[in-house]
């Protein structure tokens, strides 16, 4: 049996929460595309009390940046990088372009061309994501992308140091001091100083996924994005407190973060609460991720793994940390979440940061129809075909020519009938 033992806010809270964010984030789109860089700066000054005499960074400005970094910090962004490149190039040496005669004289093949132009999002106003840069700029330059722009908002008043350092050692082309929807915006829309780019990617707040949403279709996203969502399956191969830390570790994202503990250890279940509030007695970001956990939290105790894996698929979390015995088990069944994080020697953080996979994760459900942010996401994928034979072309057309018939499409039908009369002769 299923036992709920704590439960978040309804869905139709955020739902109220969400049409307040739209109204906002439409107006701010419309003033962006009617006065260009004028509004930006009028909202960056608003939001940001920002106002550059250029957002855009000019090199000695990046190297400042870069000099401001101890020789740690910048060994551990390269590492990370490292890593990030490697799984982005063994991802792209998995698509092929294909070309195969797929009937005598009938050749059809596709080509994987990337993205011309994409803007990269990485927040930095609360807390600096570093590796948002890495998951994005990199990302999209190992996929071939020929530009690739990138902006963060300033931090504690200026640009900054990691974030930008970052994006540079990723290999930006161009990067901006700017951020929230402001920065979308202008990215997407086009202004005066920045020109328009065709894809749009990188994580936000509640206005920054708005903006991605309404700009969708006049340019690409990644995908859409709400509130960091965590889940922890669990039995008492774990104890609480590795539990409540894998939960607020997260949590911590934002107030609406959800964190969810799945578990079939009723030990677990009855000693999590006590942990979690032990657990943000030692940290800086309690008064965010208890929050989280108070409104958004769930517990829920399952008498077997079936069950656990039931509950799983159902609430489709961005994150899936597997903490159990046998932790390939759900690894080989789940087929709805954003990405695994498999046994206790991993976690989410690592993902997040430094392992090598993309943070960039499907929330809000939409891990049942996508991944997360990867190499392929910049690549398009086109094909085309070849009629090599007079022959070839007569055999095409003539069932061509019946189905446009029975479609009652007398141009489609015509552009058949035109080729099996001028060449069924030579045939």
């Amino acid at each position: 049996m299923i036992h709920h033992l704590k439960k978040g806010q309804a869905a139709s809270v955020k739902a109220d929460i969400n049409t307040q964010v739209r109204s906002t984030v439409e107006g701010i789109l419309a003033d962006i595309e009617a006065r260009g860089d004028a509004a930006v700066r009028e909202w960056s000054t608003r939001f940001d009390n920002w106002s550059p005499a250029s957002f855009r960074l000019g090199q000695a400005d990046i190297d400042a940046c870069i000099a401001a970094l101890s020789p740690q910090a910048l060994a551990d962004i390269k590492f990370a990088q490292a890593q990030i490149r490697r799984f982005a190039q063994i991802q792209k040496s998995s698509m092929h372009d294909v070309e195969i005669e797929t009937l005598p004289g009938v050749v059809l093949g596709h080509r994987n061309i990337p993205v011309n132009s994409v803007g990269c999002y990485i927040p930095g106003g609360k807390y600096p994501l570093i590796a948002s840069a890495h998951m994005s700029v990199l990302t999209a330059k190992v996929a071939g992308v020929k530009r690739v722009i990138a902006c963060a908002p300033p931090f504690e008043g200026k640009p900054c140091p990691e974030i930008v350092a970052a994006m540079h050692l990723a290999g930006a082309d161009e990067i901006y001091c700017v951020g929230g929807v402001q920065a979308v915006a202008a990215m997407a829309i086009g202004t005066e100083s920045i020109a328009a780019v065709d894809m749009i990617v990188g994580p936000g707040n509640a206005y920054v996924a708005e903006a991605k949403r309404q700009l969708f279709g006049r340019v690409g996203i990644d995908l859409f994005a709400g509130p960091t969502e965590t889940m922890v399956i669990c039995d008492d191969t774990v104890d609480a407190e590795l539990v409540a830390v894998d939960l607020l570790g997260q949590a911590e994202h934002g107030p609406t973060s959800p964190a969810y503990c799945i578990t079939t250890s009723k030990k677990i279940a009855a000693e999590l609460p006590a942990a979690i509030e032990n657990v943000l007695s030692r940290l800086d970001t309690a008064p965010v991720a208890s929050v989280a956990w108070r409104d958004w939290g769930e517990l829920i105790l399952c008498d077997t793994d079936e069950e656990a894996l039931q509950e799983a698929e159902r609430l489709c979390s961005e994150h899936v940390q597997v903490m159990t015995r046998d932790p390939d088990w759900y690894l080989q069944r789940m087929t709805r979440y954003g990405a695994l994080f498999l046994g206790h020697r991993t976690n989410v953080s690592y993902g997040d940061k430094v392992i090598g996979t993309n943070h960039t994760l499907p929330t809000q459900g939409a891990g049942r129809y996508t991944g997360g942010l990867w190499v392929g996401k910049f690549i398009k994928t086109h094909t085309y075909q070849r009629v090599l034979s007079d022959e070839a072309s007569v055999m095409v057309g003539e069932v061509c020519s019946r189905l446009c018939a029975l479609e009652h499409l007398a141009g489609h039908k015509e552009q058949a009938d035109i080729r099996v009369r001028r060449l069924a002769a030579t045939a």
